[in-house]
Parts: C-alpha cells; structure tokens; sequence
C-alpha cells in the first residue's frame, strides 16, 4: 500500500503508514537520490557559504540513512495516528512537489524528502531536522527533557515550502 492508497477515514496505525512508507522506499532507485541531492545542491546556492557544505552533508546523508532506515524498520509501533494531521502533511508535501516541479523542472524526485520527513514526524516522532542542524546565528535544532526546539519555527510557519506545520519541534524560547 503506498501513501496514496491510506485510507485516511478510518483508523491508521503507525504501522499502516511504515507498511505505506516501506512501499514508497522500495520505489525508489539511485537515480532518486541523484535527482534529489543534485537540487538540493543547487538551491544551496541562497545559503550563507558558511553553511552549505555542511547543510548539503547533512542532508544527503540524511536522506540515504532514513531510506536505509524505513526500509530495514522491523519495529512494531504502538497507536493510532492523528487522520487529520497525516492528510495534511502528506497534502503539504504533495504541494509542495508541485510547486518544486514548477520552479525547477520535472526532473526532480521529492520522495526521499517525503519519506523522511513523514518516517521522522509520524514514526519516529522527531523533528524532521535532527537535533544538532545548525542555522545561522549559531542556533541549532536541539532536546531538553524530551522536548525538540527549533530556532526558526515560528519564522517558518507560512512558507509553503516548509514543513514546520506538522514537525514536532517548538519553537525555541527566546533567551
């Protein structure tokens, strides 16, 4: 079952949506991850330089550990998952393909970053940016007692390209 067969009427387990997200990865091919890692390279280019290499690391191993770890999640998960929130995620993401596919061209794959992004949130319940990312001004994404903090959240919460709407960090306190 793939992300587009959920049924999202009724009842999803977190292991429905790992069952869907194993489907997704099994889809994928190296040529995926070229596609991805190649955009994600070239939309470095409005990062501060002071950040990209580490950002681009960060990010393609990122998305070559979380396929590995999707596809080799032998885990049993507790619960039901929020039907609403899922849907809106899974929609923001495919809205946000879309309007990737316009700026940049067909020739993109977003599924890696779909996969992660809903494997981290909904699974793992994580931030989709692990702790430790840093943005500028020193901040990084970091947990205290459990709890995820995020220094760019709120600042991000209308981009349409950003997936701070359904991520499980707060916003971090000022200080």
């Amino acid at each position: 079952m793939t992300l587009q067969e959920l049924d999202f009427s009724r009842a999803i387990s977190k292991n429905d949506l790992l069952d869907a997200l194993k489907d997704e990865a099994n889809q994928l091919h190296i040529n995926d991850f070229m596609k991805t890692c190649s955009f994600l390279k070239k939309s470095m280019k409005y990062v501060h330089p002071h950040y990209q290499e580490e950002y681009i690391k960060m990010y393609t191993e990122g998305y070559l550990k979380g396929y590995r770890d999707v596809k080799n999640d032998k885990n049993s998960y507790e619960g039901k998952l929020n039907c609403e929130e899922l849907f809106e995620a899974v929609k923001l993401l495919e809205g946000q393909e879309e309007l990737m596919k316009k700026e940049f061209g067909e020739d993109l794959s977003f599924k890696p970053y779909m996969i992660l992004s809903l494997y981290t949130t909904f699974i793992l319940e994580e931030p989709v940016h692990p702790v430790g990312t840093p943005f500028p001004g020193g901040l990084k994404v970091r947990e205290e007692e459990s709890i995820y903090y995020c220094p760019v959240k709120d600042n991000n919460q209308n981009n349409p390209l950003a997936v701070c709407g359904f991520c499980i960090a707060h916003q971090e306190p000022d200080m």
